[in-house]
């Protein structure tokens, strides 16, 4: 039998099984006429089987045509469908079906989406679809936990889950894709659509029925994705999870660039990583205190924020190291003071971007942030020709590829010498660029009127994804939609001392239990329990209180104890 014929008696065969609750058994050989008429005579009441995923490595070789998706594709095809025992060696899931393939491209030339989708063998009925991370490039399996969850990752506690390469292979460094433009149209919004109608049908074939909820998790590209199918695809999700979101991804990426060229083309404008320690070191002096607590987390980052001038002018120069063109490791000369300032004042273009935008909100840099970090400002006080994350720092690093792949399609340019404030011949490839590979638009009003739901969680000390840029997107749909409607769908929550992916208080909080209560049961989280995962202080817990509240020590009790801090406005 043919694959195409084999895939519509399957879809005859499910039907008709579950309609008559017995066990699925029949053989894919089997008459479709007979199935046909199988299925006409059965009760109309009938309910449906347990849910299982049945025959699973019947589905490897399963082609599903390109009109089961609901996007441009070549169709898609199960390579491989094979049944992991709870026993496997390093299995910690539980039974469930593996399933990986590929949807194929239009365009020659163009590489397959890869995937992989796993059937639980009990499972709840829901779906959690994962998100990627950076340049994407590698398959998410959906095997692992969440973003930031202490508990079971969702396949042990009975989700379906999948993820992908969003098109293209390599590490989440490589740009390289971006000359090629259906590999980039998947890796800003299609791959997400693909991917879902793919799994979509699968989780039907194997279950017989759809999931009652369909969920996104993901963080900092994957935040972005996340945001992304709210605004472009807000009627096949039920709540999404978007951690750390990459918005404005072209604001970051020339933001990146405009700093690579303060630190290497204006003269001195390079910080050691010693000074940046510095700058650091005398932040937390000022400020670790103004929530009541000497713990090492600046909480109260509003407070820091008006001490801010105060700690410039502590750190700056004595006159005579002024006019030098490197300081020492404890001041802060005028050219590295202009590098700090263009990462604290952030991007703010005499053009718009898609959907209007026209500014990247810059980052806390006098508030906590360690910008040491191995994702954090450049290691080397030379520039690469071919600049790396620790040595160029990860901003550069990332804006350079983005110039040379995306925009100008060129990987010899220099994206030290491109001009951010006026791009000409580049300006409408960025707008375009941007409506492509962004999530800015504010009109979420069809995801508003279906009741899906939205938590975020973003480290207030993120060096790579600015907190800045993340509350303003907040506050544009608070001026848009009014807060109690913004509150009916959406919970934000700002962690002090947290990075990106790391920090001296790193959250671990069950995200989706708090999102699957709200959709399901209707409990809308409040403030959360985190506990901290960071080395030197595993244990220690806070509450997370909903943006714009911040945690305050009471005064009393443990100070690695949350129930020793209250939440407080601002």
């Amino acid at each position: 039998m043919s694959v195409a014929r084999r895939y519509l008696c399957w879809r005859v065969a499910r039907r008709v099984a579950f309609a008559l609750t017995v066990p699925f058994a029949f053989p894919y050989a089997f008459p479709c006429a007979f199935l046909y008429a199988l299925a006409a005579s059965a009760p109309a009441h009938a309910q449906r089987a347990p849910a299982l995923p049945l025959h699973c490595a019947d589905l490897a070789g399963l082609l599903l045509p390109a009109s089961d998706i609901d996007a441009p594709t070549g169709g898609a095809l199960v390579q491989s469908a094979a049944m992991i025992a709870a026993t496997a060696t390093g299995n910690l899931d539980g039974d469930f079906c593996r399933l990986t393939g590929v949807i194929r491209p239009q365009t020659a030339g163009t590489p397959d989406i890869h995937f992989e989708l796993n059937l639980p063998g009990r499972w709840n009925g829901r779906a959690v679809q994962f998100g990627g991370g950076g340049y994407n490039g590698v398959v998410v399996t959906g095997t692992g936990p969440t973003p930031f969850s202490p508990d079971r990752a969702p396949l042990a506690r009975g989700y379906a889950t999948f993820g992908d390469d969003s098109g293209h292979h390599g590490d989440s460094s490589q740009a390289n894709f971006g000359l090629l433009d259906e590999a980039v149209t998947n890796f800003g919004y299609l791959h997400l659509k693909k991917v879902h109608d793919v799994a979509l049908a699968l989780i039907e074939q194997g279950y017989g029925r759809a999931p009652e909820h369909m969920y996104f998790a993901g963080g900092s590209t994957g935040g972005r994705e996340g945001y992304t199918v709210i605004q472009r695809y807000p009627d096949d999700y039920d709540g999404v999870i978007a951690n750390a979101p990459a918005l404005n991804f072209s604001g970051v990426r020339l933001l990146g660039v405009m700093v690579g060229q303060s630190e290497y083309r204006a003269p001195g404008g390079y910080l050691p990583p010693q000074l940046l320690e510095h700058v650091y070191e005398r932040t937390m002096q000022v400020c670790d205190t103004l929530d009541g607590a000497a713990d090492g987390i600046i909480s109260n980052v509003e407070g820091c924020r008006t001490k801010e001038a105060d700690i410039i002018e502590s750190l700056r120069c004595a006159a005579q190291e002024a006019g030098a063109v490197s300081g020492s490791d404890e001041c802060l000369t005028p050219a590295q003071l202009a590098t700090l300032k263009r990462l604290r004042d952030g991007l703010r273009l005499p053009y718009a971007l898609a959907w209007n935008a026209d500014r990247y909100r810059g980052y806390n840099v006098f508030q906590g942030v360690r910008f040491t970090s191995m994702l954090g400002l450049a290691h080397s006080p030379e520039r690469l020709p071919q600049p790396t994350f620790v040595a160029s720092g990860y901003l550069f690093a990332q804006g350079d590829a983005y110039i040379k792949y995306f925009v100008t399609h060129d990987p010899t340019f220099d994206a030290g010498n491109f001009d951010v404030m006026q791009p000409g011949r580049y300006q409408q490839r960025l707008y375009t660029l941007s409506a492509t590979i962004g999530a800015m638009n504010p009109d979420i009003s069809r995801y508003l009127a279906r009741g899906g739901k939205l938590i975020t969680l973003q480290g207030l000390a993120d060096e790579v994804i600015s907190p800045n840029q993340t509350i303003a997107y907040y506050n544009g749909l608070i001026a848009r939609y009014g807060e109690e409607r913004v509150a009916d769908f959406m919970r934000l929550y700002m962690v002090p001392g947290f990075q990106h992916g790391n920090g001296v208080f790193i959250p671990s909080v069950d995200l989706l239990g708090a999102l699957d209560g709200w959709v399901s049961h209707g409990v809308a989280p409040q403030t959360l329990l985190a506990t901290d995962i960071a080395q030197p202080s595993n244990g220690r817990t806070r509450p997370l209180c909903r943006y714009p509240a911040f945690a305050r020590y009471a005064g009393h009790g443990n100070l690695n104890r949350a129930s020793s801090f209250e939440c407080v406005m601002p």
